[in-house]
C-alpha cells in the first residue's frame, strides 16, 4: 500500500476568527492578489500566523485566491478571509479577475486577408 502524505487541516473557523463574512465585499475565488509592499505588523493582534504566510507566498508576484489557498492548504472561504484582512491592514491589493477575451469576428478578419493579398 502507497502511504498518503499528511496534509495539515486548519479548521476554517479558524481561520476565519470565527466571522461568517469577511469585512471587504467582492472577493471571488478568481481575485487576483499582489502584496503593496508594506508587511503586516506582528503587533497587530487580529494578524495571525496565516496572514504572514499568505502575505509572504504572494512576494514574487500576483496569484489568485485560489490559486493561495491551493499553496497555503487552506480552504478557499478560509483564504478570502485571510485576504480581505490583508487588504484592510494594507499589505495586499486585490483587483477583479481579467475577463475573458471576446472571440473577433471572422468579416473582419477576412476582410483584413483580402486588404493584405491586395498589397502584394
Amino acid at each position: 500500500m502507497t502511504a498518503v502524505p499528511r496534509r495539515r487541516m486548519v479548521p476554517a473557523y479558524l481561520a476565519t476568527g470565527g466571522r461568517s463574512r469577511p469585512g471587504t465585499a467582492g472577493f471571488e475565488r478568481l481575485t487576483v492578489l499582489c502584496t503593496t509592499g508594506t508587511a503586516p505588523s506582528p503587533e497587530s493582534p487580529e494578524l495571525e500566523a496565516e496572514h504572514r504566510r499568505l502575505w509572504e507566498l504572494l512576494q514574487p508576484g500576483a496569484l489568485t485566491v485560489v490559486e493561495a489557498a491551493a499553496h497555503l492548504r487552506l480552504p478557499v472561504s478560509a483564504t478570502v478571509f485571510l485576504a480581505a484582512d490583508l487588504v484592510e491592514a494594507g499589505c495586499l491589493r486585490a483587483r477583479a479577475p481579467i475577463p475573458r477575451a471576446q472571440q473577433t469576428d471572422r468579416t473582419i478578419v477576412e476582410r483584413l486577408l483580402v486588404g493584405l493579398r491586395a498589397l502584394r
